[in-house]
């Protein structure tokens, strides 16, 4: 293989991530280069398929069709080098797949070529890997918006089913309640954007429940619609005072059922991702991640089998701040945040849980696995080089797991990882500490 084909084709992480199906091509004729792009690109996920020559890329084309390619060009006299291939390629690749052009020169002359030549990003070599990955996500990342919940409380059977069919072919997930009194249990485990209540109920009166909810804390945001045939203006507007967000009459036409929820829901998903993330990653805050750690808990309780916590601290991290400063240690956490988003199952929950530390809430796992899971990302962090005002320099973190039902509660369950993770720091760091082994 040392003039032919492709250098190596490196797979996807072996965990249930979310990269499975993304193979990128990726062309460099310098070897050294190649091999070591090829694997930083892997370690998020991504399956490489590496190639040295045009014409070895060019013809896997007519076998695989890649969700992008990254090669190299060289420009001769302001004009990219091997045109013939890169008209080729144009022609032979997928017309949703993004080309990035990677080259030694940083000149605007190659960058307009480059754009003319229809390239969708361009990277000077040495490549920041944080950048491309930046690119690769945005390009080639999951484009359909994760389902709108909405919680149906209805009295009557048969109208909840029908709202429920209107909005599950409009694309949303629903849930039905027709006791208002239970409706507590739905509320904390199926999490809905928005609440679609009945005005009148024999248990209650949807004004009633709708002020019980809006007095607690993690409900107050929370959209309400009211259904009802009430047409006194005066009554719509006393449920609307209590906390509804809108009134809609009986009976509904189904378009104006499903924009009203559709705009409402959109709206709530905003707020909750302001109030419920972290402004630099992205991912859960505290508060969030011990909410979901303990909706985990009662979910497993109650079917059986196992979760596994972890907390992660970057490896002397004030050391990193001292030395590239506050922005790189910045970069930092959000290559960190990035990859285990991407090589975790979209179930699995991941959170900051302040400053340099992290946490993931593994359900259906026991700690065997949750240890070889995180141990895995740990090695790819490792291996990625962060790059600072020409400096390079390698990052490690520590991580300490425990699981349920070992440990059976949430405050235990955290105390317990907390325990493992001191231990990591103590026999070296940059390792995966199991408590109770």
């Amino acid at each position: 293989m040392e003039n032919r084909g492709a250098v190596y084709s490196l797979p996807s992480a072996s965990l249930s991530g979310r990269r499975g199906e993304d193979v990128i091509f990726l062309l460099d004729r310098d070897r050294a280069c190649l091999e070591d792009l090829a694997l930083q690109v892997s370690h998020f996920g991504y399956q490489v398929r590496a190639f040295l020559r045009p014409e070895d890329l060019l013809a896997a084309l007519d076998h695989v069709l890649p969700s992008a390619i990254i090669t190299e060009v060289v420009f001769q006299g302001g004009r990219p080098g091997g045109m013939e291939y890169i008209a080729e390629m144009r022609r032979k690749a997928p017309s949703s797949a993004p080309v990035f052009f990677i080259s030694s020169q940083a000149d605007i002359n190659s960058r307009l070529q480059a754009i003319r030549t229809g390239c969708d990003a361009y990277f000077v070599k040495p490549v920041n890997i944080t950048e491309l990955i930046d690119r690769l996500d945005a390009l080639t990342g999951e484009k359909q918006k994760e389902p709108f919940r909405i919680l149906i409380v209805e009295d009557e059977e048969k109208l909840s089913l029908y709202y429920s069919v209107l909005l599950q072919k409009a694309g949303m997930e629903t849930m039905t309640v027709n006791d208002p009194l239970k409706v507590f249990k739905p509320l904390f485990e199926f999490k809905p954007d928005l609440i679609l209540m009945d005005m009148y109920m024999p248990a209650c009166t949807g004004r009633e429940l709708a002020k019980v909810i809006r007095q607690m804390r993690a409900y107050f945001c929370i959209p309400i619609v009211f259904l009802s045939a009430e047409k006194d203006l005066n009554k719509q507007l006393s449920a609307m005072s209590i906390g509804g967000d809108d009134f809609l009459t009986k009976p509904i036409e189904p378009e104006h059922l499903i924009s009203s929820v559709t705009y409402r829901a959109e709206r709530m998903r905003l707020i909750r991702s302001f109030m419920d993330r972290d402004s630099l990653t992205g991912l859960l805050n505290h508060t969030k991640t011990k909410e979901e750690l303990d909706i985990a808990l009662s979910r497993t309780k109650r079917e059986g089998g196992s979760v596994t916590f972890a907390m992660l601290d970057i490896d002397d991290f004030k050391h990193i701040n001292d030395i590239y400063g506050h922005p790189a240690g910045d970069t930092v956490l959000v290559v960190l945040s990035r990859l285990l988003k991407q090589r975790l199952r979209k179930t699995d929950v991941i959170g900051r849980y302040g400053g340099e530390e992290f946490a993931v809430v593994l359900e259906k796992t026991d700690a065997g696995t949750g240890r070889r899971i995180m141990d895995e990302i740990r090695a790819s962090f490792s291996q990625l080089r962060h790059r600072c005002e020409g400096r390079e320099f390698n990052v490690t973190f520590s991580c300490g797991i425990a699981a349920f039902p070992c440990f059976g509660d949430a405050a235990t369950l955290s105390r317990a990882a907390d325990r493992a993770l001191y231990r990591a720091k103590e026999e070296g760091k940059d390792r995966v500490v199991v408590e109770g082994d």
